[in-house]
Parts: structure tokens; sequence; C-alpha cells
């Protein structure tokens, strides 16, 4: 057994709560232990400790005094001897990032758990997983890619008892999923690979083997050719809900949280837009393998859990990762070029919806996720941009114009392998780190050109990416539109008067007493006439209009036209005149146009899958 051992439990599942203990041979005599304010790969002080019912010690002499020193830590008074910490967690959150627990399933992240003990965190740990008592929980499974000591069944989704990692940061990695649930098992580029679902679904597991096959055969190939992935095996850990979406990347796992309605059922004959987005949420998280678990900022070598650890590199970490989420999608074949563009557009269009785009750099928008992409209020589309997708349309301009300045002899499929190969996982497992100045150095070696006049405009600048202008060498045209609605997502061409239409150029939340506004967007006709995010429209030119209305009732307007509107702000009732405006182009779509039978092939060549590039 290892000098510091873990042992969780979930004690009550119907009161949620975990019981976790603690102990440590040989501790110091004022021992100092702490908890994670934050989780890699989730950008924002979460505060885990808040979840902590109680904390008591006990040694072989009886109960020993703990006192809490800040938000985050504790210290035992010891005296030296052998101690045993006990915790109990409150575990209610159903996310991908902390601990859920009820009477059928239990879930954890270590961050949110584990208290880490202080100058000892190098060392190796042991932990046991036991099952709860209560009979309503009898039959439960774990699934994890921690490494099992004495466990029967062994495996990632085997039984409960003890396993063990190398250090805390290792410990942190490997979420658990306990409970009864679907497993779906493939191989790909030659290693074992498991998903598991929680969760009432009508799950076609055959034709999600397929697909996930087919995306992780191609991203191993696209960073290791014919050579073995760096991980022994892979577990996709899948939480399947009436509503929800998310996911959370570990070394040789995921988290994610998905609607069951985007799963794939048996007897679907063509892929929903669900399940094409569930697709993608997968390969997202799966590409991060490489891009933030083995390369990583400088920053985050090592993590610091206790505090920020600001980069400016998340363009790159989420925005390249997001750009080959759907990319992997297309080359391997699971969906069709037409869609990938539809999601392109669907992706630009986000990004021209933003104003704030023109207001907030890609670099500032990676450092300052701690303070401001993490808290989105009503004015982030106002003030933001996001560094998932304009990253990811840098991305592809990046990749298009590393292809332009080597005659498509090198891409950004070259540029992440020599990412891998200088600033990758060595032997002991830990990345030296990206620096601040890495990516576009090494950027620039690869494309054989300097590239700072790009990154200077696109990064550090406020510059749309001129997507036309990059797109027609491969025969693909970029178009724009009117907005159809606040829900309008773009990708596909709009309708026919839609230039036509007025718009008041606001977002609108939920309720059934009116249209209430959840955002006001810059330069529109509802912040000129002074209406606020969280104002409720009842009536336009004295007639009720709902959620469901108003737009219609706005767009059946004249442009130019003054309208009278009746809203209430805090209870009280006002009135406003606003003028029309004419709909901003901020929807995009893609088509292709074959007529050129190089840009043709260029095409295929950039989204043909790798292994036959």
């Amino acid at each position: 057994m290892s000098s510091i051992t873990y042992r969780i439990t979930p004690k009550n599942p119907a009161a949620h709560l975990f019981e976790v203990s603690l102990t440590i041979k040989k501790p110091a005599p004022l021992q100092r232990v702490w908890l994670p304010v934050w989780i890699p790969g989730s950008y924002l002080v979460r505060e885990f400790s808040r979840h902590f019912v109680s904390v008591e010690a006990r040694t072989n002499k009886g109960s020993v005094v703990v006192t809490k020193t800040d938000k985050n830590s504790w210290q035992v008074h010891t005296g030296g001897d052998d101690v045993t910490i006990t915790a109990v967690v409150y575990a209610w959150d159903l996310s991908v990032r902390a601990a859920h627990l009820d009477l059928t399933h239990a879930f954890f992240n270590g961050p949110s758990v584990f208290l880490a003990v202080d100058g000892r965190e190098l060392e190796p740990v042991d932990v046991i997983i036991e099952p709860p008592a209560d009979e309503r929980c009898k039959g439960w499974k774990v699934a994890t890619t921690l490494q099992a000591v004495d466990v029967q069944p062994t495996g990632p989704t085997g039984g409960f008892g003890t396993f063990r990692a190398k250090d805390y940061d290792e410990l942190c990695d490997h979420p658990v999923e306990m409970g009864s649930f679907d497993v779906v098992e493939f191989v790909a580029g030659g290693v074992p690979h498991q998903m598991v679902v929680t969760g009432k679904t009508r799950l076609d597991t055959a034709r999600l083997a397929k697909d996930l096959t087919a995306i992780c055969n191609e991203q191993i190939a696209m960073m290791h050719g014919d050579g073995a992935p760096p991980f022994e095996r892979y577990l996709f850990l899948t939480t399947a809900v009436g509503d929800g979406y998310g996911g959370l990347e570990h070394r040789s796992s995921t988290a994610l949280i998905c609607k069951r309605d985007d799963l794939p059922r048996l007897g679907m004959s063509e892929p929903t837009d669900g399940y094409r987005s569930f697709l993608g949420l997968c390969s997202h998280e799966y590409f991060h393998l490489w891009n933030v678990k083995r390369i990583k900022p400088a920053a985050f070598a090592p993590y610091n859990l206790e505090v920020e650890n600001y980069t400016q590199l998340l363009w790159f970490f989420e925005g390249i990762t997001s750009y080959y989420d759907d990319l992997a999608l297309v080359r391997a074949g699971v969906i069709t070029v037409e869609s990938w563009l539809e999601l392109l557009g669907q992706t630009t269009t986000r990004v021209l919806r933003w104003a704030g785009r023109a207001k907030q750099s890609l670099v500032d928008s990676s450092y300052d996720s701690w303070t401001k992409y993490y808290r989105q209020d009503e004015n982030t589309p106002n003030s933001q941009v996001s560094y998932y997708t304009k990253g990811s349309l840098v991305g592809l301009a990046l990749d298009i114009t590393i292809r332009a300045a080597t005659n498509d002899e090198k891409c950004l499929d070259d540029l992440m392998r020599a990412l891998f190969a200088r600033y990758g996982d060595n032997a002991d497992g830990r990345s030296a780190g990206v620096p601040e100045d890495g990516i576009e150095k090494l950027a620039s070696e690869v494309a054989g050109i300097d590239l700072q006049p790009f990154f200077d405009e696109y990064l550090r600048g406020t510059n749309d990416v001129p997507l036309g202008g990059l797109l027609e060498a491969y025969g693909i045209r970029y178009q724009t539109r009117p907005v159809d609605s606040d829900t309008d997502t773009g990708g596909k061409p709009g309708k026919k008067d839609a230039d036509k239409r007025g718009t008041l150029n606001v977002s609108l939340g939920g309720g059934d007493d009116g249209a209430h506004i959840s955002v006001v967007h810059d330069n529109g006709a509802a912040q000129a006439a002074g209406l606020s995010a969280g104002d409720l429209i009842v009536a336009v030119d004295g007639l009720r209009v709902s959620k469901g209305s108003l737009n219609r009732v706005i767009g059946d307007r004249a442009i130019g036209d003054t309208v009278h509107l009746h809203a209430f702000r805090r209870d009280e009732l006002f009135e406003v005149d606003a003028v029309i405006l004419a709909p901003e182009k901020k929807a995009a779509w893609f088509t292709i146009d074959d007529t050129d039978a190089e840009q043709t092939a260029r095409r295929a060549a950039w989204l043909l899958p790798t292994a036959k590039v």
C-alpha cells in the first residue's frame, strides 16, 4: 500500500453524500491539506470546498484538531502520528466538472472530492472505491481508467476495489462513474476504447461504435501515422439526460453529458443534427488527448490548482481543437462535405452575431477566460469574442495559409505533429509546456515564411477572418445573409425576403407573458430606443405580442417605420418609440462550386481521410 490512501464511499445516495477519507502515514506534526479551486479544462474558479459538509481527523490516539486556514485548506494537528482525515461531500452537480450522486448512479472528478497532502503531491497514492450499502444500488459497476490494483473484475468497466495513481495530478485526471450503464466497445489505433452511457436510452451501440471507431482512427492517423498513440486505453463517460451538453477532457478519458435524443437510436436511418452534434463533442474531447493534455501551455506545466493559471493560448488549445473536431468527422466519413460546410456556416454565424469580436482580441479572450468567458451575461455578445468559435476560424485560416505558402506540401496537421514532437509529454509524462510565443514561431517554421503579420491581425487584432478569399481556392463559396430570427443559427440559405424584414436587434428569453429581452445587441433599434436586457415587451402599436410573435410583427413593418412599444422594467410599465432598422448580414453559409477541376482536387486533398492523403 502507498503511504497515502484515499477511500471514497457513496455513503448516502438518497442525500447525495459521499464519505471520503484520506489516510497519511508519517504526516507533518501540523499537516496542511488542500482542495483545488478549479479543474483543468474548465477555466473558472469553482470553489469545490463549498460542497464539503464536514472535515474530521483521527490518529490511533483519538480525534485531533482540524483548523480551516482559508477557503480551500485545513491544518491537521497530527503530532506526527499516522492520521485519517474524513470528509463528507455533498454531490449534486449534474455536470462534467464536479460530483453527482443519487440512487441511480455516482460520478466524481478528483479535484472536487480528494484533499491533497501539502508537500507530498508527487507521491503515489492508492484509491479504494467502495460500493454503496443501499440495496437499491445493488449491481453497480465502476468505470474509470485509473490503474486497477485489486479489483474484481479488472478493466475500465469492472468492479470496486483498490486503484492507484502515480501522484495527485494523475489522481485528478481520471473521473469515475458508478452505476448500471450501457457499454460500447471498439478498437482504434490498436488500442481498446469503451463508452459507458448512464441514463435511459434506446441506444444503437453498433452504430455508435462504428462512427467512433472511424473518428478516433482518423485522429490517431493524423497525429501518429501508423504509429501507436500515447495511451493504452480510452474511455468515454457519458451521461444522457433530457436536456444537456458538455464535455471535459482527461489524459485517457473524457466526461460527457448529452441529450438522450442526440444519441443514435435503433432504427434511425439518417444521422440527426443532434447526433452530429454529439459526435462533434466526442471528437472535440478526443482531440484534447493531444491538444492540451499532452501539448499544453507552459503556464499549465504543472497546473497550480489553488489559483488561476493565465495564458493567452486558449485560442489554440480550444479554438484549434474546435476546428479539428468537425474536420475529423468529414475526414472520417461520418458526415458529408456538405454537412461539414453547414457546421462551418453555423460557427461563422456565431462569430458574426457577437459584436464583441470587434472589441476583444483572441489573446485577450484567452487571458480573460477566468473572469469573462465562463461568466457570461447580457452584455457578453457586445463585448467579447469566443476563443472557441473565432479560434476555430483562425485555425481554418492558418491551415489554408500554411498550405498556400508551401504549395500544399504542409498544413496545420504538420504543425500539430511538430508541436507534439517538440513539446509533447516526455518519458515521465510531464510536458515541458509551450511558451506563449512558441506556437507562432513553430507555425512560421512549418510554413517557411514569417507569419507574424497573420497573428498580429487575427490574434492580437480584431479583424474578421477573410473566409471568402481563403476558401475560393478550394471551390467553396462564402455567402452571408440577414438573420431570420434571434434563434437563427445560419449554415443554410435563409428566407428570400429576409433583407426586407426589419428588426429590433434583440435576443429573447423564456416566458409566455410577453417578449422577455435577454440581450440588446449593439447599434440596433432596441438599443437606440432605450430598451435593456430584462425588459418585457408586451405590446407593439397597442396590440399584445409574445415571444413567438414579436419578430413576425416587427418584420411585417417597413424598414424605417416607427413603432410604439409598451414594456415593463422592474414591474413598472413604460412606453418607447423605436425606428425599425434593416437587418445586418450576420448569418453565413457555404456552397460548393465544382466548375474548376484544380479547386475540386485541392478540396478533396484537404478533406480526405488522413490515411488517404
